[in-house]
């Protein structure tokens, strides 16, 4: 990232804010957090003093959150089970979304693409909706394939009822979405093979950031 955009960032960061640009659909707040587990009521702050990486730099790691839902095939999904050990994108938002949530899939896809596919292989990105009332298997899979189709990894879409859709957000540590679903956080996690994630991604971030801190992360050249 630029150091113009950090520069634009960072007071919505110190302010604890996770906003989307303007005119955007789908946005977030975060409020204050304290704890390296971030599974309490209050979502952490993801302002770090370092400035390691391309994405958000978070103040403290967060680990990998612990929740059930349902995948597009209609099984129970472990999230913490399924992905533990392995690089790790985590997403919330909804299919109907305009504008931030088909970006972020689509930026996701372009950073994969240009690496190598064997390490692409290796991770899982992960989308959960936070409009369950519309968001049901097939639709989730529909959506999603749209962006995964070419990649040799496909993309994994979660939903459940409300109660466990707003556990798996407490969990990870985001605010609970707002509006029906229509107002979430904004931030795309990226947990390493250690189960925590150093590093997130917002509407200010590219597909090119995404791409440098998966290397990154996963020590890929």
């Amino acid at each position: 990232m630029s150091s113009a955009v950090r520069s634009r960032l960072r007071p919505a960061l110190a302010a604890l804010l996770v906003a989307c640009g303007l005119g955007l659909a789908a946005c977030g707040t975060a409020d204050a957090g304290s704890g390296h587990d971030h599974s309490a009521s209050a979502p952490a702050s993801v302002e770090g003093a370092d400035d390691t990486y391309a994405g958000l730099d978070l103040a403290e790691p967060y680990r990998r959150p612990s929740f059930t839902l349902t995948d597009t095939s209609g099984a129970a999904f472990d999230f913490k089970a399924a992905t533990a050990g392995k690089p790790t994108l985590l997403f919330f938002g909804y299919t109907n979304c305009p504008d931030v949530c088909p970006t972020t899939m689509a930026d996701i896809a372009v950073a994969l693409r240009g690496l190598d596919p064997a390490l692409v292989q290796q991770l899982q990105v992960v989308f959960v909706t936070t409009d369950p009332a519309r968001d049901d298997p097939a639709v989730l899979g529909e959506w999603l394939g749209r962006f995964d189709a070419d990649l040799p990894t496909r993309f994994i879409g979660l939903t459940g009822d409300q109660a466990a859709i707003n556990q798996a957000q407490l969990s990870t540590g985001v605010p609970l979405a707002e509006d029906g679903g229509k107002l979430h956080s904004s931030l795309l996690l990226l947990y390493g093979s250690d189960d925590e994630a150093h590093v997130a991604f917002d509407a200010g971030n590219t597909s090119r950031d995404i791409a440098a801190d998966l290397r990154r992360v996963t020590g890929a050249p």
